[in-house]
């Protein structure tokens, strides 16, 4: 047990002095009792240094001898330099956390690890496997720990908290900003449909393909000005998933139940509204075996659907003007555009492709698309059109990825 515990007090010794000499009154006390670096360097310092004195005698005799003795001498002296080199670290984290200069605490370190080196120098070493062990065990009952007492560690790792302090933090994209909360409806019900179907006139609803909230108000607002005098409301919701399959189905969710046998029983739009005597359309314009929408599409109730082959937005929107056009039959319509499916027509690489030159193709695609159902609208001007995205742009490079929120999407209603 004093093997061990020397080690431990001596790690200790590291993480705690320039903690308490830089502590000031009101400070938080979120600090580990022990350096885990630390603690791992000294074990290792000590299974070499006993090695040591056996190769440097055995290096007389033999040249493998000499080059043995020549790798555990460079591994020492590493180990001994690494040991300073986190407490270095550790002494420029809590600095630059208060902004201080390193002045005098620069002289800390040295002398920490110099009594840590002492403390430890004549205890008897572990196996190398022994210390594997131990080290394992000594970070599981750590991260056990953080779960249980989480304003208390019980270890210090302090090159995880130098990254974490020097890594730029990335912009939020998932909170969304007071912009957005003070001037558009901001919600993360899924119920958007179901909560404006009109049951007295016809409907239209469009999953917009790869739309999501730009992180830039100015862009998001742009693309509503498409929509004109048209929008009764416009907001954003949240989506759980990043699939427009998944969409497709949450949208046209009226209610789910579970019966006796754990069953779930899920009730869509589209049947609530045939039973009322509408005539229900599904509208895709690309194969019915992408993602097998030839089966779900149909269990979802569809009374009929229909999938182009490779077929433009304008195409699918020309074919529901023409529905729309038979007024002798009220109409419930989903479509699911796909001018602006990723990977964007042109870039063959997903993720390598260059983020500027995508955002201006996406961009003008979903301009194109915005303004074809806008136009579509316009013409049907007694028909209700709720326009949402289904995700926000994914399989694209990370740096245009990182303009829009994750997980958040448009929503208009028009007419």
């Amino acid at each position: 047990m004093q093997r061990l515990l020397y080690p431990l007090i001596a790690s200790a010794l590291i993480t705690i002095v320039p903690f308490l000499l830089t502590f000031e009154k009101g400070q938080d006390i979120v600090r580990g009792l022990f350096g885990y670096e630390y603690f791992a360097l000294l074990l290792l310092l000590v299974f070499l240094k006993d090695k040591m004195p056996t190769s440097l005698r055995a290096a007389k005799t033999s040249n493998q001898s000499k080059l043995k003795s020549s790798v555990i001498v460079v591994l020492f002296i590493m180990i001994v330099c690494a040991l300073f080199a986190v407490a270095w670290i550790d002494l420029q984290n809590q600095l630059a956390i208060k902004n201080w200069s390193t002045s005098w605490y620069g002289l800390i370190p040295f002398a920490t690890c110099g009594l840590s080196i002492a403390m430890v120098w004549k205890i008897k070493p572990y196996k190398f496997n022994t210390i594997c062990f131990i080290l394992f065990a000594t970070l599981f009952i750590h991260l056990a720990a953080s779960n249980q007492f989480p304003s208390q560690p019980l270890a210090q790792i302090p090159t995880i908290d130098y990254i974490e302090l020097v890594v730029p933090k990335p912009t939020s994209r998932t909170d969304i900003s007071e912009n957005f909360k003070n001037k558009y409806i901001v919600t993360d019900s899924v119920t958007i449909t179901r909560d404006f179907v009109d049951t007295s006139r016809n409907n239209v609803v469009i999953l917009v393909e790869s739309w999501g909230i730009p992180l830039d108000i100015n862009r998001f607002d742009s693309q509503l000005d498409i929509f004109g005098k048209n929008i009764t409301k416009a907001g954003i919701h949240n989506r759980m998933y990043s699939r427009t399959r998944t969409a497709e189905r949450e949208d046209l969710m009226q209610s789910y139940s579970r019966n006796s046998t754990g069953h779930k029983d899920t009730t869509f739009l589209p049947q609530i509204f045939a039973n009322i005597g509408y005539k229900t359309t599904f509208l895709f314009g690309q194969d019915s075996l992408l993602h097998q929408r030839y089966k779900y599409i149909a269990n979802i109730g569809f009374s009929e659907a229909f999938y182009g082959n490779n077929q433009c937005d304008n195409f699918i929107a020309n074919k529901i003007d023409s529905i729309l056009a038979d007024t002798t039959q009220k109409h419930f319509i989903a479509w699911t555009t796909s001018d602006t499916r990723f990977p964007l027509p042109g870039f063959s690489s997903i993720y390598n492709s260059d983020a500027s030159a995508i955002d201006s193709a996406y961009t003008k695609l979903l301009t194109r698309t915005l303004e074809i159902i806008a136009n579509l609208a316009s013409k049907h001007p007694d028909t209700r059109f709720i326009v949402q995205g289904d995700h926000n742009p994914i399989l694209s490079p990370l740096k245009f990825q990182e303009r829009f929120y994750k997980r958040w999407v448009p929503f208009v209603i028009l007419n």
